[in-house]
């Protein structure tokens, strides 16, 4: 097919995403909110509740994150840095896993992250949500709250994987003839 027939093609399926996120907007409105605990976590300056985490706002966006040992979740988060502070005008933001404080801190700096982020290790936070797998392992992806008065409401919710619609690259790398090409995340590419 020769490129002015695919990118045609190309843009109706783009219209169809288009039209099916429309309509997945419009569920995720009517979506009946489950009233959660106020769930307590660990920072390096100490204990916070979920209820704090809303810092004023009344939507949290909370980060299921797998941890430090993670390429993929540290590809995600690297992403999450960069829009950061657009985020964070609209709704709290916040990233979860079970590392230790001291330790997302140390790898945080690393990275140059500029989110909060919290440990959920020693508490049924993760697998309350439905992110921690068979095997007893976290896994990745996004739960939404939003506070009415002192009632804390989950209204949204979805797993992470390679070319959801929370990771930029892969949709690039569709653009490139090879596609993703077998490209695995790395913690560092030098």
């Amino acid at each position: 097919m020769n490129y002015r027939d695919s990118t045609a093609k190309l843009a109706g399926y783009r219209h169809q995403i288009e039209e099916i996120r429309h309509r997945m907007r419009e569920v995720q409105a009517s979506i009946e909110p489950e009233q959660v605990q106020d769930y307590t976590f660990a920072t390096p300056d100490g204990s916070v509740r979920l209820s704090e985490l809303f810092a004023g706002k009344r939507d949290l966006i909370v980060i299921h994150n797998m941890g430090a040992s993670c390429p993929y979740c540290t590809l995600w988060a690297d992403g999450f840095n960069g829009v950061y502070p657009h985020l964070a005008d609209r709704a709290s933001f916040v990233v979860s896993s079970p590392d230790a404080p001291d330790a997302q801190a140390r790898f945080a700096t690393s990275r140059g992250w500029r989110f909060p982020m919290v440990s959920h290790q020693g508490s049924s936070f993760a697998a309350d949500m439905g992110y921690v797998g068979k095997e007893g392992g976290a896994l990745p992806g996004v739960s939404v709250f939003r506070r009415e008065a002192d009632t804390i409401l989950r209204v949204a919710d979805t797993g992470f994987h390679p070319r959801d619609d929370f990771c930029l690259v892969w949709h690039l790398f569709d653009l490139l003839q090879d596609g993703a090409a077998g490209w695995n995340a790395q913690f560092s590419y030098i």
